[in-house]
């Protein structure tokens, strides 16, 4: 038997991990500092769920994984957090859940679409929900999260903005059949991709006319500025209209300048209802979005069916992605210090557990290898400090540490481990 893992699925080895907890650790310190709560939902989930009306919509069942159990019942693996997150909130509201609830999970999601860079189909989703809260408010505060998260994070963004209503407002208005509106939003989400000529190709199969479809393209040229003076009436592009601008005079006084309205943008899952949004990276070391999300009023509205409304937004940071610009910038060490034991063993992990005690990192070397062959060991995996702790060593009473970056040493006493702790945290 060939060992390999399936196509779309990797390993995390200890360096790929450190980086994905330094990622997770940070995203969700932001997001308790914003209120939200941590959530765990099963991956096990009914087939029927997945695949219902209200969930992805139909694009997405073609990459759920599906499974029957014993009992012959169809489930799936979820392929995101939102759908859970919507059956906890149907099945606990008014009983374990009070609203609003501001919530995020980490956790893995299956998807069996395309595979290439910084896409897999088993990987870790980050996602951050709100039930609850209507309107424009919720949504300047998610995205102000959003643009302090990445700035944590040393990522340096551009955020994509644009309103479903809206974009079905200009459909409309150019004159395009409503029964093939979501056909066209499809195409029309892929124009940065595939430009217009590549979307007007796409789009022929429906026989649209070329004005229509030159009329619908001329909308997407508009600025936020220029919405009021199109000439079209109809309530959704007017409620569109209203919420965009609303939701920019926000940003714009936040001053969150990474934001940018993208008239033709629309995430392509039909679950939105409003608002949505994606983050790219602006040095493009990454060409897909490395985050995203959007308002979706009807899932849990629908789901639950007791006449009241459930509105929703949230947004899923690539955690994919993200780790994948990482490790590019990021070289973490493994461990803070390595103490290599000569003939000294009891005191080499008696000095382990003391500077342990002190949250620092340390390895014993206990292969008993060469000394030069443990310190191109460092040298290799970026360790900071080395001690070598010999007999002398310990009947002097004193040690010396290894810079291994500047190739300098430093003299403590064996006992000093405040001293010691100070000189590697500096």
């Amino acid at each position: 038997m060939k060992l390999m893992n399936v196509k779309g699925t990797s390993d995390s080895l200890p360096k790929e991990e450190l980086i994905k907890r330094r990622v997770v650790n940070t995203l969700t310190s932001t997001f308790e500092k914003f209120g939200y709560m941590p959530l765990d939902t099963t991956i096990l989930c009914y087939y029927d769920l997945l695949a219902s009306k209200y969930a992805g919509g139909s694009e997405i069942l073609k990459e759920v994984y599906t499974l029957n159990d014993q009992g012959d019942r169809k489930l799936g693996l979820r392929y995101d957090l939102t759908v859970p997150f919507s059956k906890v909130i149907s099945m606990n509201v008014n009983k374990n859940i009070t609203l609003p609830l501001k919530r995020y999970e980490v956790g893995k999601v299956f998807r069996d679409g395309p595979v290439k860079t910084g896409r897999a189909r088993e990987f870790y989703q980050c996602d951050v929900d709100v039930c609850g809260i209507e309107g424009t408010f919720i949504e300047a505060e998610m995205l102000s999260m959003t643009s302090l998260c990445y700035k944590k994070l040393g990522i340096d963004v551009y955020i994509e903005v644009n309103n479903r209503k809206l974009l079905e407002g200009f459909i409309l208005a150019a004159g395009i059949d409503e029964n093939i509106k979501n056909k066209v939003i499809l195409s029309v989400d892929k124009l940065a991709k595939i430009g217009e000529r590549g979307v007007k190709e796409e789009l022929s199969s429906y026989d649209i006319e070329d004005e229509k479809l030159d009329k619908l393209f001329s909308y997407f040229k508009c600025t936020i500025e220029e919405l009021d003076n199109l000439d079209i009436t109809n309530n959704t592009f007017t409620e569109g209209k209203e919420e965009i601008k609303e939701l920019f005079n926000y940003l714009n006084s936040l001053e969150i300048t990474e934001c940018k309205f993208t008239p033709y943008l629309a995430r392509g899952l039909e679950i939105y209802t409003g608002t949505v949004f994606e983050v790219f990276d602006k040095k493009q070391r990454i060409m897909s979005a490395i985050g995203g999300g959007g308002r979706y009023d009807k899932i849990i509205t629908n789901f639950i069916e007791d006449g009241n409304t459930y509105p929703a937004v949230g947004i899923s940071f690539g955690i994919v992605p993200i780790c994948e610009i990482l490790k590019e910038e990021v070289n973490e060490a493994l461990y803070d210090v390595l103490i290599v034991p000569m003939n000294t063993n009891i005191e080499s992990l008696k000095l382990a557990n003391s500077l342990r005690k002190e949250d620092i990192k340390v390895l014993i070397e206990m292969n008993n290898r060469k000394l030069k062959k443990v310190f191109e060991s460092a040298d290799k995996n970026n360790v900071p400090y080395v001690i070598v702790l010999g007999e002398n060593e310990v009947n002097e009473g004193t040690i010396e540490i290894k810079d291994m970056k500047n190739k300098t040493t430093s003299k403590f006493n064996i006992n000093d481990i405040e001293g010691m702790k100070e000189y590697i945290n500096k």
